[in-house]
């Protein structure tokens, strides 16, 4: 994506979910989807590429949840209402949706009707690849583990086409996208397997439980204590 001048700031792209040139254009065509018209409540990841999803969802007084970097603060969540209009670029931001929006708890979790997920690259089947810590899938997770997600919550990913691939190999945790959106075109993907329901803990290291409170919380949950 550097080679072919697609990559935008921030740079390197290299360990991160890329933003490209269009990335605007592929957030305005997910903007006309049924999904997200009648979605109150979405998800979206806090990197560059999405930013634009990020604001217009607050522009149009539906509420954000963001999950932050790491999950190290586990979700934020913005409500436009207490957002002035003006203000809402700079919530976009990750510094900003610290500002302006709020930690939340498990039992504070809204239900969520779409999420829109960052890629490294995508496959046309709908296997995202993302950019190493799966951390997407470990939110997913979390969300269905309390029930704040549901098999049926569309998921859509915005890439630019040269991240849309042939294959991805995909492993029992990995999340599949119903829609691939780029700058020139929506690919509607057919789902063929369950999403994961919930949370691996036989995958989750002692430092992960350690740096990321929600998941500490979670666990003496379902553990009963």
């Amino acid at each position: 994506m550097e080679d072919k001048g697609i990559a935008k700031f921030p740079k390197p792209v290299f360990g991160r979910i890329p933003n490209f040139a269009g990335a605007e254009q592929a957030a305005s065509m997910l903007f006309e989807e049924m999904e997200y018209r009648e979605a109150k409540v979405i998800k979206v990841n806090p990197d560059a590429p999405q930013r634009r999803v990020r604001l217009r969802v607050l522009l149009d007084g539906k509420t954000l949840l963001m999950p932050s970097p790491r999950l190290r603060c586990g979700f934020l969540i913005l409500n436009p209402s207490r957002i002035r209009r003006e203000l809402c670029g700079e919530a976009s931001a990750i510094g900003g949706a610290f500002r302006y929006g709020r930690p939340c708890s498990l039992r504070e979790l809204p239900q969520v009707d779409l999420i829109v997920a960052g890629s490294v690259a995508v496959s046309v089947d709908g296997v995202r690849v993302g950019k190493g810590g799966g951390y997407s899938e470990l939110e997913y997770a979390v969300l269905r583990e309390i029930g704040a997600a549901a098999e049926e919550t569309p998921i859509f990913t915005t890439v630019h086409d040269v991240q849309v691939v042939g294959r991805v190999p995909q492993e029992p945790h990995d999340l599949t996208v119903d829609a691939i959106i780029t700058p020139t075109r929506v690919v509607r993907v057919e789902r063929s397997l369950r999403r994961p329901e919930g949370i691996f803990w036989e995958k989750i290291a002692p430092k992960q439980l350690r740096e990321i409170p929600i998941l500490r919380e979670l666990k003496a949950v379902s553990s009963g204590s």
